[in-house]
This record gives structure tokens, sequence and C-alpha cells, in this order.
């Protein structure tokens, strides 16, 4: 063997050597997610089993109305920040693989059914803006234009079955779907008009089959059977909202597939404290339950046994936890000031919250209604996790 042929032979060993020592990556993504720390542009990774923090990301910008998604792996979480900003963060390497400032104002987005494509949707300019999921090369601009050039901000924005989004407009009184099948690059426009007054958030059914948008401007929803030869929008609940005597909005109640629980959908009313509950084949009003305040978040636990609402102020340290069979509430929690999101484990055996003025998330037990752990976090806000991946509007 001559010596040069001995001394690759070494340095091949010595480096299958090094590289033996270094223990290979084990870690899913299924254990894993988000937290939001608003205050200073940061999302905090965790994982859900161990209930710990392994990672904080800076330089994400303005969070203080940050929502996530996630790519269909669940390793890579897509940031939505108020500032337009949108941020492909990698869970794993804890690192941000690319970022677009694409709007001047912005409050959510969606992933595609095959998550291929991001979108955005925006308040200014208004209108949605569709992204290559892979790089943040932007694939589609769609200005939610109406009368003579207007543009509408845009709320509501879910992702639909077939390649596709639907998304309200809150200035123009109408609900749109992009259909990306053909063409990405000019997606097909369906628009419903006069669907109600000031559309401000929405949700898909977790079939996909139903949306429903709330309506600030007028007591009632609206909603649009996807399923439909024809479909239309139409209004149920004419009743819902603020009701005879209007009490003032301290924060918009969000709507979202969460709080769809069997056959009954669980909605925050419009400044009232009060839970609606609603028969899902039917779409009627089936009962209210009294609650500590104004609703914000409404949140169904997954295997719809049980429904956990907060509140805006000024009873936003508090938590409630409604038996849904019995429509009682069985339990008020405590966790902090300002509670201002709630997340279940996949199976929902645990619910995580963040309390953002007490700089802390509480993991809680919901069989016994314990507090199981706590993370220390700086004005955490949106709780995610990467089981949403695999979730239809989420």
């Amino acid at each position: 063997m001559s010596l040069w042929t001995r001394l690759t032979t070494l340095a091949i060993c010595w480096t299958l050597s090094a590289c033996s020592t270094l223990a290979p990556r084990t870690d899913g993504t299924g254990d894993l997610g988000v937290v939001i720390e608003r205050a200073n542009g940061t999302v905090a990774v965790i994982n859900t089993t161990q209930r710990t923090v392994l990672a904080e990301v800076p330089g994400l910008g303005d969070l203080s109305h940050a929502s996530v998604v996630f790519s269909r792996d669940g390793g890579h979480a897509f940031v939505f920040g108020r500032d337009g900003g949108l941020t492909k963060v990698n869970l794993l390497t804890h690192q941000i693989e690319a970022r677009t400032l694409q709007a001047g104002n912005s409050i959510g987005g969606a992933i595609s059914q095959d998550g291929r494509y991001v979108a955005a949707q925006n308040y200014e300019p208004g209108g949605v803006k569709v992204f290559d999921a892979a790089t943040l090369r932007l694939v589609a601009d769609i200005p939610a234009a109406y009368e003579t050039g207007k543009l509408s901000r845009v709320v509501g924005l879910a992702d639909l079955p077939g390649q596709r989004f639907i998304f309200s407009l809150f200035d123009a009184n109408q609900i749109w779907v992009a259909d990306l099948s053909q063409d990405p690059a000019h997606p097909r426009i369906q628009i419903f008009k006069d669907i109600g007054k000031q559309p401000y958030d929405a949700l898909v059914t977790p079939d996909g089959r139903y949306y429903i948008a709330g309506l600030f401007g007028e007591d009632g929803l609206a909603l649009i059977d996807l399923w439909d030869a024809q479909p239309r929008a139409r209004k149920i609940l004419q009743g819902y909202g603020r009701g005879q005597d209007p009490l003032p909005v301290y924060k918009m109640p969000h709507l979202r597939g969460w709080a769809v629980a069997g056959h009954q959908a669980w909605l925050p009313a419009i400044g009232r404290h009060e839970v609606l509950i609603v028969d899902t084949d039917t779409w009627t009003e089936v009962g209210r339950v009294p609650v500590a305040g104004q609703p914000v978040f409404v949140m169904a636990r997954p295997d719809g046994r049980q429904v956990w609402v907060n509140f805006a102020v000024p009873d936003y340290h508090r938590v409630q936890v409604i038996d849904v069979p019995s429509r009682q509430v069985i339990r008020t929690l405590e966790p902090g000031k300002a509670v201002l999101h709630m997340e279940f484990t996949p199976r929902g055996e645990a619910v995580w919250i963040s309390s953002r003025d007490a700089n802390l998330v509480s993991v809680i037990d919901t069989a016994t209604l314990d507090t199981t752990a706590t993370l220390s976090l700086p004005s955490p806000s949106g709780v995610f996790f990467t089981s949403r991946a695999a979730r239809m509007g989420f």
C-alpha cells in the first residue's frame, strides 16, 4: 500500500470516527410548537411532551397580533406579524430560513391543502398575497378591490380543499374564494356580495363544508355551504351578537373551528357574557351558557367533551371550563393576568395557556384541571402546536 493510500485511508477512518461520535438527531416534529413572545419579536420553540423551551428565535418584527401555520411535515413554522412580516422558521435548527416584509399591516394567514403555498391576509394594502412555501417567493397578489378601486381590509382567511383559500372583506361586506388549482399565479376568484355588515372573523368547519363569518355591523352570521352546486351566502342566527341591550365591546371575539364539538358549534357572543350553542345540522340556536365576561376564544377540547373560554378585560385573568353534556361551567381558573391564548395538545390531555402580563405559560391537565407545569416567558401570547399541520382551517 502506497503512502498516499495509507494517509487517505487514515483520513477517512478519522472522519468516520469523528462523525460517529456525533449523536444523530432523533427528535421528530410532532412534539414541537411555538409560543409568541410579543414584546420582543421572538418565538420560543417548545417541546410539548417534555414541557420545555428548546430555543428562542429573535428577529421576527412586530408580533402584537401574530399567528402561525405549519408546513405539512411539521418542520417549519410560518409566522405572520402585524407589521406585514412573514417569516419561515426551521423548528429543528431554530433558525430563520426566509423572511419577507410583504405588507404594511397584516393579521394572519393560511397554508394550502398540499402545503405548497402560504397566503397572508392584509389590512394595508387590503388584499391577500400568496407565497411559495419553500422560498417565500411571491406567487400571486390578490387586491381586495371593490366599488371604485377601494381596497378592503381582509379577515377570516382559511384554507379549503382543492387548493383554495376563502376570506372576508371587512369594508366591502363580501366573501371571496381564490382557486389556485389551475394557475396559482392567476387564481380564479369567486365573489359573494352583500353577505352582511362588516365580517370581522370567520371559521371553516373541520370537514371543510361550511364557512361562517361573524358580523360586527349587525346581529347574525353569514354562512356558505361550500358543498352546494351553486354556493350562496345566507344569514343565520339573527339574534346572535349584541342582542337587545348592546354592551361595549372590549375585544373582538375570535372565531375558529376550535369550537366545533360534535354536532354543535360553540360561539362567543359579541359584547355579551354568554357562549352561544348552535346545532350544525340546522344552524339554529339550541342554547346559551352564561360565563364570567365577554368571551374572546371559545375552544373545544379535541374530543369535544369540554369547551374552554377566555375573556376580554376586565375579566382577562380568568378561564372557564364548560362541560358539554351538561352545558354547565364546572371550573373557573385564574392562571395569570391577561390570558391571551389557549392550545390543546393533539389528543387533549393538556391545554397550554399564555398569560401575557404574568410572563407565564401554564400547562393544565384537562382531566383534573390541575396546573402541572409552568414556563416563564416574556409577554407570551399565541401558542401553536405542529399538530395544526394536519388540520383544515389551521
